[in-house]
């Protein structure tokens, strides 16, 4: 029975997409590659199953993908639930004990376990982890200052608990890596004290990134990427090309503090760094295993 011309016609695109990704697979079996997963594609069912099917395909060819997730929607949920009120200062969230004990409960909890289960259904091993599990994450309290013009001092901000990456335990992931579990990983840290913190998970992934040495690392977000001032995709940039941008007025908001997690990355010695629309179904796969790519990719 011959196959009808439509059906003959998607087996032969389905076919050229396998053939088109032999090189990528060839390249990236055996290296590390860092997802920040995160935005939409944390909260459409369609797109969380597609992100758990990508990751474990990924492992299952052989390449070791390490996720690391943020959770800013589930937060605000519970928080309006429990009636704590939010408040952010510079696109951090000011947290006090009450925030953080809520903060923990979501993201280590809830969210981490939410993902590790969709992975494993989908045929990869996963195992969650918080920065206080074998002291992954090792913090200090993030300072910030805001100018106030010349002359005058600046102000200095008080965010509560909430933290940046002082040191990774590199030798942790690995041995799971080694073992064939995809880690996934919360964005809380833990300092000397045991005081526990919130830390953005953009600046997570890339210290993971660059503590493991990872090949790629790939930030999923709610944007197609890096835009012009016409709102056209800029496929490429280096850190010239970022500086630029910054003093232009190209880039602002939330997407300033992300590239500088990404230049930080590769600089700390991850090959590519590529902001990659979140919202699109197998993001994952189309950034690491065709020719086109999708989103921005940033490179020293």
């Amino acid at each position: 029975m011959s196959m009808p011309a439509n059906s003959a016609e998607r087996a032969k695109a389905q076919s050229r997409v396998l053939i088109e990704s032999l090189p990528y697979l060839r390249a990236y079996r055996g290296e590390t590659i860092v997802i920040k997963y995160g935005g939409h594609a944390m909260t459409d069912e369609d797109l969380k199953l597609a992100f758990a099917r990508n990751i474990s395909l990924l492992k299952l060819v052989g390449i070791h993908p390490v996720v690391v997730h943020g959770g800013g929607p589930q937060i605000n949920d519970m928080l309006g639930r429990l009636a704590i009120k939010s408040e952010f200062r510079q696109g951090h969230r000011v947290t006090d004990d009450a925030t953080m004990d809520v903060v923990e409960m979501v993201l280590v909890g809830s969210v981490n376990k939410s993902v590790v289960n969709l992975i494993n259904r989908t045929g990869a091993r996963a195992v969650g982890l918080s920065g206080k599990d074998g002291l992954l994450l090792e913090a200090e309290k993030l300072s910030m200052t805001i100018s106030r013009g010349q002359d005058v001092p600046p102000e200095i901000i008080d965010l509560g608990s909430v933290g940046k990456v002082s040191k990774v335990n590199a030798r942790l992931l690995r041995s799971l890596i080694e073992d064939d579990f995809v880690p996934v990983i919360a964005p809380v840290g833990v300092d000397a004290a045991g005081r526990t913190y919130n830390i953005n998970a953009d600046s997570v992934a890339g210290a993971v990134a660059g503590a493991l040495k990872a090949r790629r690392l790939l930030m999923l977000t709610d944007v197609a990427g890096i835009l012009d001032r016409e709102g056209t995709l800029i496929e490429h940039a280096n850190a010239d090309d970022i500086f630029r941008m910054k003093n232009d007025g190209t880039l602002s908001g939330g997407m300033i503090p992300k590239v500088d997690c990404c230049l930080a990355a590769l600089e700390a010695g991850v090959e590519k760094v590529t902001i990659v629309d979140g919202r699109v179904e197998n993001c994952v796969l189309l950034e690491l295993l065709t020719d086109q790519g999708i989103g921005t990719q940033l490179e020293k």
